[in-house]
């Protein structure tokens, strides 16, 4: 299957994706950044992967952005958009024209502390246990629904950065496997509402 990734930083998730690639049936068609430097755009022209720069500093608005994407996007003739650390919310727009086919990967056991530096959040909480979710993408941010989650402890040492090298590595595993069961036609989006699995409620 076909897919698109987009990024904004180092691409870690990305090398993994790209790593996985043939085992979980995908062709990453193109990589796209908002952001020039980027690392991930290193990692994807390292693979032979074609890659798009998308300035945002010349687009008025994010719906002018966006379309611009999805005009790129529609090109490529793709049925799936991963997001791996795409730091630009996406408009309505975007996510209407490809709903259900758009999965983000985010560092904390949703619905708990959507948004940004989840892992400090986590350890000022006191929380014990931390984590990362694969979710289908909707209009509200980090709020689509969750179609699997991996668990890892905070331990009374942790810090932000220990923390978060525990999450990555759960994200390298569980991120590949979700995209699977997407690419063998198993997950679905039903309603915008509800993460199917095998036509079972996740």
């Amino acid at each position: 299957m076909k897919a698109v990734v987009l990024i904004s930083g180092n691409g870690s998730n990305l090398q993994s994706i790209i790593n996985h690639a043939d085992m979980i049936d995908l062709e990453i068609s193109a990589v796209i950044s908002n952001n020039k430097k980027a690392f991930g755009l290193k990692r994807a022209e390292s693979a032979n992967i074609d890659t798009y720069f998308l300035d945002p500093e010349i687009f008025n608005t994010s719906y002018s952005f966006d379309n611009e994407l999805i005009s790129i996007i529609n090109r490529l003739g793709v049925e799936l958009i991963i997001l791996a650390g795409y730091m630009r919310i996406l408009s309505s727009l975007f996510v209407h024209h490809f709903s259900g086919k758009i999965l983000n990967i985010h560092p904390s056991l949703l619905p708990k502390y959507p948004g940004l530096n989840t892992h400090q959040r986590a350890i000022k909480a006191s929380d014990k246990l931390h984590g990362v979710s694969v979710h289908f993408v909707t209009e509200k941010l980090d709020g689509g629904p969750i179609i699997s989650q991996e668990v890892v402890n905070i331990d009374s040492n942790d810090t932000k950065s220990s923390l978060a090298k525990k999450v990555l590595e759960k994200e390298h595993i569980l991120y590949p496997k979700v995209i699977h069961w997407y690419t063998q036609n198993r997950l679905k989006l039903k309603n915008d509402s509800t993460a199917t699995l095998d036509g079972k409620n996740l």
